[in-house]
């Protein structure tokens, strides 16, 4: 059975080692290995032709450690890599594993070089030209590019109404640095790090023409600058404005277009009735920030918001940067490709000083009981936030208000998450929690115990049968005791009788796949019911491996 790729992508490549009679020249094999080094890495397979057909290896490229030393030797700098002979349908390839590079890497002959996929899909390994070294660097957080001064850009470039909206949004601004005020402009601006001073003249940095920037200067300098604010009703186009402003400006037009296609609705709370909005405006705020504050400004480009009948998107250019990516994101450490920019955004009281900005994007969507914000559709080049429509759960909503009006504070974005979760799937497990929130099991763990010990969440069974579910007592807040019944006995009196009845209706034959459908759990879970009616002998095994079953014991 073939265990290597069937073709080639942006990880995988394949290299012929058979057309030539001394096998693939050294030059050839190396531009490959920096391209996919200046990308994000992957596996280079010698001896398999570019359509996947395995040919095998030439004499010389039998030798993996003299392969990986001919690499380490012809790269600038040294590309370590790993490669190992071996065997695919009795035909042997040199497989070889390229780590994604920390720093532009080139050829000893001065080459650089990156990988990509053509419009069709396929490969191919391009120059990296000198313009892009910067955002490759930046995407490294090896180059602070908001941090640089702006060739051609003058004290003249900057708009002193800027300077006066900036004062205005850290006076109003909780948490924002007020000793700024203090401050002469030009010390101002300095302490920003929105000006440098080379040769005895004052030159505006990146950060700087952002936020004070006459909108013709930023056009004329910063070209890969640019936003717009997009309506969508159907087809019909509600609102398309683009802009080239300073941020400070761009931030208050932008929030003046969201807060006026963003309805609410009301939700009962005691005496009270508080508004429910489509979108939360601290989660559109945060969002907002992320995509300037972390765009990628050496490319082409713009910021771009879009609200449509399927939710809200908003969308940056350049991918995430090193270390992170979409699974991760809620938990990464905060790093930023941008670090004097974000350090402004913080200290004018715009943005999160504890740059966990994310998890406000996440709660706004949960604590209405709404799906999570979506992050798959990034690539590369482009990160893209889309925050669906849909329509509360106020008994959710309830739940977690009176558990923080209780503790009389917020729940942790954790704790929110996983009650999600269970809200969503009844029934789950410590493995699946932490497989869906990507958090290690001992944090999982920690959390979901101390919603137990607060009366939200109730657990079932010890040890690795150990699951959790929402308390009787939430069940009851929703008048929905039933489900909570279902939850607790169902298993230990039902679930076998549901089980043994649905094998009977397929010629005695279930699988685990069968029983989740059935049950409406997880396949672990289902799993974990097969096993106690083996252990009883009412099942036995009848295939296993990838697709395994059982049927009923004659």
């Amino acid at each position: 059975m073939r265990t290597i790729p069937e073709k080639e992508d942006l990880f995988t490549e394949f290299k012929s080692d058979t057309k030539e009679k001394n096998g693939l020249p050294d030059s050839e094999l190396i531009d490959a290995v920096v391209g996919m080094a200046n990308a994000e890495g992957g596996i280079l397979y010698l001896g398999v032709e570019d359509d996947g057909e395995i040919t095998g290896l030439t004499k010389q490229h039998k030798d993996a450690i003299g392969v990986m030393a001919l690499i380490a030797n012809s790269t600038v700098p040294s590309v370590s890599t790993r490669a190992e002979i071996i065997t695919e349908n009795k035909t042997d390839i040199l497989r070889i594993e390229v780590p994604k590079a920390r720093t532009v890497t080139a050829t000893s002959s001065g080459k650089t070089l990156r990988r990509r996929l053509k419009f069709d899909g396929s490969p191919e390994a391009v120059p990296l030209f000198p313009y892009e070294i910067p955002s490759r660097l930046s995407e490294l957080s090896l180059l602070d590019f908001s941090a640089q001064p702006l060739e051609g850009a003058t004290e003249e470039d900057l708009d002193v109404l800027e300077f006066e909206r900036l004062k205005s949004i850290i006076k109003n601004s909780i948490g924002s640095d007020k000793s700024l005020l203090e401050l002469k402009q030009e010390d101002f601006y300095k302490a920003l790090h929105f000006i440098v001073e080379e040769n005895g003249k004052i030159i505006p940095t990146v950060t700087g023409l952002l936020f004070l920037g006459k909108t013709e200067s930023i056009k004329r300098l910063m070209p890969t600058y640019r936003a717009s604010f997009q309506v969508l009703s159907g087809t019909n186009v509600k609102i398309n404005e683009t802009s080239n402003e300073p941020l400070g400006k761009l931030f208050e037009r932008f929030s003046t277009y969201f807060t006026a296609w963003n309805p609410e609705k009301e939700m009962e709370y005691g005496l009270f009735r508080i508004p429910v909005p489509e979108f939360t405006p601290r989660a559109f705020r945060e969002g907002l920030l992320n995509a300037f504050g972390h765009r990628d400004y050496t490319q082409l480009g713009q910021v771009r918001v879009l609200i449509d009948d399927e939710g809200m998107t908003i969308s940056s250019q350049g991918g995430f940067i090193e270390g992170v990516n979409s699974e991760n994101l809620i938990f990464a450490e905060p790093h930023g490709r941008n670090p004097c920019l974000s350090d402004v955004l913080k200290r004018v009281g715009l943005a999160e000083k504890t740059g966990r900005g994310i998890d406000r994007i996440y709660e706004g969507s949960i604590l209405y009981g709404r799906p999570w914000p979506d992050y798959s559709e990034s690539t590369s080049s482009i990160v893209k936030l889309f925050v669906p429509r849909a329509n509360p759960d106020m008994q959710f909503t309830k739940m977690i208000a009176d558990e923080q009006n209780r503790r009389n504070q917020p729940l942790s974005i954790n704790a929110l998450m996983i009650l999600s979760i269970i809200r969503n799937e009844r029934r789950v497990t410590v493995e699946r929690l932490s497989e869906v929130i990507h958090l290690n099991k001992s944090r999982t763990s920690s959390t979901i115990e101390n919603l137990v010990e607060a009366g939200l969440v109730e657990a079932i069974g010890n040890g690795s049968n150990r699951s959790y579910i929402l308390s009787t007592k939430v069940y009851k807040q929703n008048n929905e005791s039933a489900k909570y019944v279902r939850q607790t006995d169902i298993d230990a009196v039902r679930y076998p009788e549901l089980i043994i009845k649905l094998a009977k209706q397929q010629d005695g034959v279930i699988t685990k796949e069968d029983v989740a459908e059935l049950l409406k759990i997880t396949e672990v879970q289902a799993y974990l019911q097969i096993k106690k009616l083996l252990a009883e002998g009412k099942l036995v095994p009848n295939q296993k491996g990838k697709y395994a079953n059982y049927k009923i014991k004659d």
